[in-house]
């Protein structure tokens, strides 16, 4: 009668320990999709075009960046790397002091940065300055002339440059530098040289951190020589 009656009363709570359990997985995974909702928030890409406006003050109006390369170009990088990118301003991970006025959740919150970076991946740019056609003003001229970036040619060993591009940077950045859609990995080629130079020497000293990763060791070793010939190798070959 006992063992009757303690395996019916084991049999219960077992019954009840398997509910609790399922229900805090199914709870867990109700709230993991909501994260996820809320991670991917509907784009407006008016809406980005309008906080654009104030990116622009910096960036350029086409995201060209600005001032030879003090701001970055950051029309056609992928939407998610530049979502990480601000999510490391706003946490402090990455300093950059221009950037705190704006990467805020007041004054840009999450939902807000899904629409801006989706409508700045968007922007396509030229590396070659089009024929005008005839009768064109010269507004008209300088606005197409905004919407082209040529990166002037550095000096340097520019086959020595690439046999370094092709063994550290191609299986990230892609074969033409120009980076990979849908992922965190933004181009080189196409971007101003002086701001390349200045996120490798960030790299080297470790005040940024390549890949996320504070073990990474990727520029340590280079010379000053290599990063010239890098440098002089990526500001040729941008031929889109």
């Amino acid at each position: 009668m006992f063992t009757r009656y303690y395996s019916f009363h084991y049999f219960i709570l077992s019954l009840l320990i398997t509910f609790v359990f399922n229900f805090g997985s199914v709870f867990a995974m109700a709230e993991e999709a909501q994260l996820e909702a809320k991670e991917s928030p509907e784009v407006d890409m008016a809406l980005g075009a309008e906080i654009n406006e104030t990116c622009a003050g910096c960036h350029g109006e086409y995201a060209e960046g600005g001032k030879g390369g003090e701001y970055p170009r950051l029309a056609g990088l992928p939407a998610e790397y530049m979502r990480k990118q601000i999510h490391f301003f706003k946490t402090s991970q990455r300093l950059n002091l221009p950037m705190k006025p704006y990467a805020n959740d007041r004054e840009l919150p999450d939902d807000d940065v899904y629409s801006v970076t989706a409508y700045i991946e968007a922007i396509r740019l030229k590396s070659l300055m089009p024929e005008f056609e005839e009768g064109l003003s010269a507004y008209q001229k300088l606005v197409i002339a905004k919407q082209v970036i040529n990166i002037a040619k550095v000096e340097g060993d520019i086959q020595v440059g690439e046999n370094i591009y092709i063994k550290d940077c191609k299986i990230c950045h892609g074969k033409d530098g120009k980076g990979k859609a849908n992922s965190e990995t933004p181009r080189l080629t196409g971007q101003y040289t002086k701001y390349l130079l200045k996120q490798i020497n960030a790299y080297k000293s470790k005040a940024r951190y390549h890949d996320y990763d504070q073990e990474d060791d990727t520029f340590a070793n280079y010379t000053g020589q290599q990063i010239q010939d890098l440098l002089a190798y990526l500001s040729v070959a941008d031929d889109q």
